[in-house]
């Protein structure tokens, strides 16, 4: 791949320091970037002793087995004494820990005290059911607290939970629960979403018909609807009620296994990313610390993410819990009954800090600027953005209408693998470039590197790379560790880097900028252009809402850019619109990247946690059958995208 092409095509000139009096009450100043370059080990040491550790640890960090890191070897703690004991301990058990808001309009206060009681129950209803150290349970629920009571439970007994997005098939959670070889499933008997409910214990029986494995199946009754109702189920009212609350939480080696995540491999075969224990939770906690700066007595925090990602398991429920924070879980769309519910929700519990994804920031702004307006947004100090690179347009949109044009704006860059945030601006610190992921957190070393693995320098752009192991490392592949090994360490195995998969320049200044997944870098004339940039200069047309961008196989040029445009709400489609957006991206990024064609569309397919699946785009563009679509939240968005492509204009 040429590194060249790669290099500084959208620039950006704007830039956000933090307010002075954010600045001066920070979480994390700027001396803790020196603190760590002085010495990395003791800088994670302090952090963990952020925890509550019933045995310390002898080593820091044993990378004698690399690319299997070990931190904080011979330390032991509980992962759920850390979340829940210790603040009701400390006397703050009438704390709120969970506010959690139903999609119908239901709401329920969890206390800290409260969810002691309930993950104590938990805990000694899977002991009962035979749940031991070590086993596998499958998680496959809603976003209810019961979620977060069935993880910490998990942790709490030294199981190891494998939590699967509520929304997959049951094809696809049998195949996890085979893989992982899980013993007990925890389901619900539905959800609530989009007005209407969704029968998920019917997707869950269709799973464990033929999973051997499974002795039980825990089932939340969350809707009330009738259910069929095998010998192997077990209400978690009837199982979880009865039990005792007293339970006495049980020391685990800091390299206990924690989780496995799913998370999707191009060998169609989902790898099982497995988490371990001390190392995990100390970077979860220290970065929601940090990043969010948050402070537990004040602050009502809300991750909007699903607890079956990553995102959901580090910044809902281990993060969060472990700092003491109260925070908002909601179960259902951004869009029920109105599309108007997130700022509802904002203005109700006055949330403080609010993190959620780019797709989301650009949904709302398509919608208008005219709703977030018509609710309190005041209780807002700090907003977030994960999941996929940010448009600066986007950014600004976020930070002008849901922050007031006041709050810091962090965009953070992490993944399944690496645990716990990597890249992200500090908010009392980094004066702020809209778009950047700034720079790797303190503790945390990251570049970017040619195709032979030579760091670039700045003004270039090429493939990112973590260089030095980190706390909150994937341990590895469940029952596959040479594909841990092949898919992450192999590509620059002399220099010993993981490499994440991502494109990413580095501006100037040094300060990186996320280009997405190197699979969506299109091959242009021999230039290499990322579907990142391209996206975002549309984006920053004034009429556009949000664009996704594919490069579709050419005899001429090996691809052309194929570009599905969403106008803004009260924007209209015509003639001059297309020869207005190709001259925009031609004078924003240059020629060469000028779309071919350009489509305008009323949605993209996107799954159910708002990431667009460019790949279905591709197979329209490309005039061949759409691949799986079961993952869509919408499988019909792609029947209309097909029957207008054919009208797309071409130069």
């Amino acid at each position: 791949m040429s590194n060249e092409a790669l290099s500084n095509l959208l620039r950006e000139d704007r830039r956000f320091a933090p307010p002075a009096a954010f600045a001066a009450d920070a979480n994390v100043k700027a001396d803790a970037y020196a603190e760590a370059e002085a010495d990395r080990e003791a800088f994670w040491a302090k952090q963990a002793s952020r925890l509550s550790w019933d045995t310390e640890w002898s080593e820091v960090l044993d990378w004698s087995g690399k690319p299997v890191a070990k931190w904080f070897v011979g330390g032991k703690l509980n992962i759920a004494y850390n979340c829940v004991d210790r603040h009701v301990e400390a006397g703050n058990g009438d704390r709120v820990a969970i506010h959690f808001e139903g999609e119908p309009g239901d709401s329920r206060a969890i206390t800290y005290a409260e969810l002691k009681d309930e993950v104590s129950k938990a805990a000694n209803a899977l002991t009962e059911l035979g749940v031991r150290q070590g086993d596998r349970v499958a998680i496959y629920m809603p976003m209810i607290p019961e979620t977060a009571v069935a993880m910490l439970a998990c942790a709490r007994i030294g199981a190891v939970h494998s939590v699967v997005f509520a929304a997959f098939s049951p094809d696809a959670l049998r195949a996890r629960i085979e893989d992982a070889g899980a013993k007990l499933l925890i389901t619900a008997d539905g959800y609530h979403r989009r007005g209407g409910t969704v029968n998920l214990k019917a997707n869950a029986d269709e799973a464990v018909t033929g999973a051997e494995t499974i002795e039980n199946v825990l089932v939340v009754k969350r809707t009330g609807a009738d259910v069929a109702w095998g010998a192997k189920d077990v209400w978690w009212h009837d199982a979880v009620g009865a039990a005792s609350t007293e339970h006495t939480p049980e020391a685990f080696d800091s390299e206990n296994p924690l989780f496995i995540l799913y998370t999707s491999g191009t060998t169609g075969k989902p790898k099982g990313i497995l988490h371990t224990t001390g190392g995990y939770l100390t970077q979860a906690s220290y970065t929601h610390h940090a990043v969010f700066d948050l402070k537990p007595e004040t602050d009502v925090y809300w991750c909007t993410a699903d607890v079956g990602w990553v995102t959901g398991h580090s910044y809902i429920v281990y993060g969060p819990l472990s700092n003491g924070a109260t925070e908002v879980m909601y179960e259902g769309t951004p869009d029920t009954p109105h599309q108007g519910r997130f700022w509802e929700i904002v203005q109700k519990y006055k949330v403080s800090l609010l993190y959620t994804a780019p797709t989301a920031i650009r949904m709302f702004a398509k919608w208008g600027d005219d709703i977030p307006a018509k609710f309190d947004l005041s209780s807002l100090r700090l907003l977030g953005s994960v999941g996929e690179p940010i448009n600066p347009e986007a950014w600004i949109w976020y930070r002008k209408n849901i922050g007031g044009d006041r709050t810091p704006v962090v965009d953070t860059w992490w993944q399944t693998e690496t645990g716990a945030i990597m890249i992200s601006p500090l908010p009392g610190v980094t004066e702020a470039k809209p778009g950047s992921a700034m720079r790797p957190l303190p503790g945390i070393s990251a570049n970017v590197v040619d195709k032979d693995g030579a760091i670039v320098e700045n003004g270039h752009g090429g493939l990112l790379v973590l260089d030095k192991p980190w706390p909150s490392m994937a341990r590895g592949i469940w029952g596959d560790q040479q594909r841990f090994v092949d898919t992450y360490w192999a590509r620059f195995a002399e220099q010993g880097y993981y490499f994440a998969g991502d494109g990413a320049k580095k501006d100037d200044d040094g300060d990186l900028w996320l280009l997405g997944r190197v699979d969506d870098i299109m091959l242009v004339s021999g230039h290499n252009i990322s579907t990142t940039e391209v996206e975002s200069a549309l984006v920053s047309y004034p009429a556009v809402a949000e664009a996704a961008v594919v490069g579709a196989k050419d005899e001429t040029t090996g691809q052309r850019i194929v570009a599905f445009v969403i106008l803004r709400a009260g924007e209209q489609e015509d003639t001059e619109l297309d020869a207005a957006l190709k001259a925009h991206v031609s004078k924003e990024i240059g020629p060469i990247a000028k779309p071919k064609q350009i489509q305008i569309v009323a949605e993209l397919p996107k799954t159910r946690s708002g990431k667009i699946m460019r790949r279905l785009l591709k197979d329209v563009a490309e005039d061949r059958a759409v691949g799986d679509t079961t993952t869509l939240a919408d499988s019909a968005v792609m029947d209309l995208i097909k029957a207008k492509l054919p009208h797309a204009t071409e130069d």
